[in-house]
């Protein structure tokens, strides 16, 4: 693998924050890079979006009835329905609406646990009128709010985690219409006919304007933005956040996100190093991924776009999985 000067196996990580194991064990890598190969979208392209399977036990994804339903606002996201008990509820952009369908099952099911219709009941700020439910495959009625099938997420462990939004590009937390919360605010709800392998790009053709693996993309600068709680962190020429991947490894250089990880993790394409601003050149460079495509890295460590962020400026990848993190200018993990 292409080792940009200065990222040999001699150097060391500057702390031990930033030290991490070595990649290159074998296995896939599900969405979020969690290492269960077998998860939820591992080298499927189904778009659920995980690769670690269901939540930890005792988790709000783990089933159970709805109760009287509950507008709350949460952070980054807007005004999301929750269950009785303040567990967060999705949809999936590959369900329908008109007529209601699900179009999650099996594995997707596990790591998304639907929400029974028996028991659920509108409180304040959610329209009764929009409630109702529809038939499974395996005759269950799961509930609808607009239509829409709605879900828990597996790995939502107590009330007022969201951490299923923009989970493969196609999960958003339920808004109280039945539309991905947020969407009133600029948030794009997908189109529900992908193959999960076609979600925006962040950078690529369409995320950002570059198209994917071409020349142009060696143009896209890069610059730093003053976030009000991780502080200075890079961004690309749109605005977009960069990340980097605990499972990668810059000593030496080695791809940890492969496969259906990438769907949901864009690697960034280079830059050219007299349209930087804000970084040291001399931490830009470039490694060889396992498809022969080059991609960017700063300090060595390959650095990634979330398709999970809705608009420029949003660091809704910071902390994922406890893995991933926005990439501050000086290449290192932003803390917070």
């Amino acid at each position: 693998m292409l080792l940009t000067a200065g990222c040999g196996a001699a150097d060391k990580p500057s702390s031990k924050a930033d030290a991490v194991q070595p990649a290159g064990s074998g296995k896939q890598l599900g969405a979020y890079g969690s290492d269960g190969g077998s998860g939820y979208g591992a080298g499927s392209g189904s778009g659920y979006g995980e690769g670690s399977g269901a939540g930890p036990a005792g988790g709000g994804g783990q089933g159970g009835t709805a109760g009287k339903l509950q507008v709350r606002e949460m952070a980054n996201v807007g005004s999301g329905v929750a269950d009785g008990d303040g567990f967060t509820l999705y949809r999936f952009d590959k369900d329908t609406a008109k007529p209601p369908k699900s179009n999650c099952e099996g594995d997707c099911a596990k790591a998304w646990p639907v929400v029974p219709a028996d028991d659920a009941s509108a409180g304040a700020g959610v329209d009764a009128a929009l409630l109702g439910s529809v038939t499974r495959a395996d005759g269950s009625k799961q509930l609808t709010v607009g239509g829409w099938p709605v879900y828990r997420y597996a790995k939502d462990t107590k009330a007022g985690d969201a951490l299923g939004e923009g989970v493969g590009g196609t999960w958003h937390v339920l808004g109280p219409d039945g539309k991905p919360a947020g969407a009133g605010k600029g948030a794009a709800p997908g189109t529900g006919t992908g193959t999960g392998t076609e979600m925006q790009g962040h950078g690529m053709e369409s995320g950002g304007g570059a198209k994917e693996g071409s020349q142009e993309a060696a143009k896209v600068a890069l610059s730093v933005r003053k976030d009000a709680r991780l502080g200075n962190i890079v961004q690309n020429a749109e605005g977009w956040t960069l990340y980097r991947f605990d499972k990668d490894s810059a000593w030496p250089m080695k791809i940890g996100c492969v496969d259906s990880c990438t769907d949901t993790w864009k690697p960034a394409p280079l830059v050219d190093k007299t349209q930087v601003s804000g970084i040291d050149p001399k931490l830009i460079g470039s490694v060889k991924r396992p498809d022969g495509t080059e991609q960017l890295t700063i300090d060595c460590w390959p650095v990634y776009t979330f398709t999970g962020d809705k608009a420029p400026g949003d660091v809704n990848g910071q902390g994922k999985q406890n893995l991933w993190w926005a990439v501050t200018d000086k290449g290192k993990k932003a803390a917070g």
